[in-house]
């Protein structure tokens, strides 16, 4: 029996190690809640204006993950207010197998359109990964029915990484160093049926190495996975995001991503690469067959996002975020300058360091979050910002002067 299908019958803590980790990462978040930077109650006037009552300070937000600035944007409020109005109700509380809302069915043929492919809806972009990789291991998802060992890049977002032990039930579930196109090679020559697990564009800056991997789905016949939440709606000429944009899908691939972020709503969405399995998945999926699903204003704010992505704007939108990262690279260049992603992340080492820096950052009116284990590795911790479209020129030269006048001073 080949070593794909055999069970895979490992010890505790094969995959995660909770003592570990918190006794490790835990000081952190402690730390970074004694300075102050941790459970800021605020008013909300704008990305660029948020007041912490407690302590009557404004500040402009640079971890917020609305790229295009799209998370009041008036157009998709409303939307949300008109599906309130139509349905009468925040949701139907009940399994979207048994019976699923006229809007929610023309939400997702309406991604379908946009995206050009099945797309399939759940609450969240964790609730698909949570019920699809499971899937994926046990061979459910493919032709032959078999499983397919199961390969997680090292830096793949942690509503990945924690569907391992679950992945490890049915297949042999490895992890690779972080974009390292040998390592998936060897296991493919090694095992007839591989899936690869990883970002299209990483939470801590970064992108996958496409072209590579879509090499050695050619040669190998490859599963790739990805989760591009952080460029959905920023890249393509539709916002369908880094890795759609760049290839045709098909039955080997399958791409799920948050709209919680530059789409500028709530809910995730999985880009099939075959229609065949959109009812499967829905049946079998675990927490997409629950009753947890999209709520009814998020579906009609997703609904007006839709529209949006649909007009000139959003690719005004994408081309003032675009300036505004140049910008920022030509003010401070990183390691990942010039990738067209909005994620920098600026490295410290020490998690004391990251969180004298993002303290130091907010006094003066910037909140960017310390990142540290296990976020990122241990003695990588760093500071992490995000840019976007709702912020001017003259507010990323500023905020680079802050940045610099800092560093240059600690």
């Amino acid at each position: 029996m080949e070593s794909s299908t055999a069970p895979n019958v490992v010890g505790p803590r094969q995959y995660r190690n909770n003592e570990k980790m918190i006794a490790v990462g835990d000081r952190g978040w402690l730390r970074a809640a004694e300075d102050g930077l941790i459970g800021i109650k605020v008013d909300f006037d704008s990305n660029n204006r948020l007041i912490d009552t407690a302590h009557n300070h404004e500040f402009m937000v640079l971890c917020s993950c609305s790229y295009l600035g799209l998370n009041h944007h008036p157009k998709i409020l409303q939307g949300a207010i008109d599906a309130l109005k139509e349905c009468g109700t925040t949701s139907l509380s009940l399994s979207t197998v048994r019976i699923r809302p006229n809007l929610l069915v023309r939400l997702e043929e309406e991604l379908s359109s946009l995206y050009g492919g099945p797309a399939l809806l759940g609450a969240s972009c964790s609730a698909l990964s949570s019920g699809i990789l499971p899937l994926i291991a046990s061979g459910h998802l493919t032709e032959d029915g078999k499983p397919r060992v199961m390969v997680f890049d090292r830096f793949c977002h942690f509503s990945m990484a924690y569907i391992k032990p679950i992945c490890g039930d049915e297949s042999l579930t490895l992890t690779s160093p972080h974009n390292d196109l040998n390592f998936i090679e060897d296991v493919c020559k090694k095992y007839p049926r591989v899936a690869y697990v990883a970002d299209g564009a990483y939470s801590m800056g970064g992108l996958t190495a496409l072209e590579g991997l879509l090499q050695l789905q050619e040669r190998y016949g490859l599963f790739l996975y990805f989760d591009d939440s952080h460029s959905l709606s920023i890249a393509g000429k539709n916002g369908e995001g880094y890795v759609r944009s760049r290839m045709k899908m098909n039955p080997l691939t399958l791409i799920v991503a948050s709209m919680a972020k530059a789409f500028g709503t709530s809910g995730g969405v999985a880009m099939l690469g075959s229609d065949k399995i959109f009812d499967f998945v829905n049946r079998n999926g675990g927490p997409l067959a629950w009753s947890q699903n999209m709520q009814i204003p998020s579906i009609g704010a997703s609904l007006a996002s839709i529209a949006l992505h649909r007009s000139p704007e959003l690719g005004q939108l994408q081309a003032k975020l675009q300036r505004n990262i140049a910008l920022f690279d030509k003010e401070f260049p990183t390691k990942t300058a010039g990738n067209g992603m909005p994620v920098r992340l600026l490295p410290v080492g020490e998690e004391e360091k990251a969180v004298r820096l993002s303290k130091e950052l907010y006094k003066r009116g910037y909140y960017c979050s310390a990142v540290f284990f296990p976020i990122v590795a241990k003695g990588e911790a760093g500071v992490r910002l995000m840019l976007r479209a709702d912020m001017e020129e003259e507010q990323v030269l500023a905020f680079c002067a802050t940045v610099k006048d800092i560093v240059a001073n600690f």
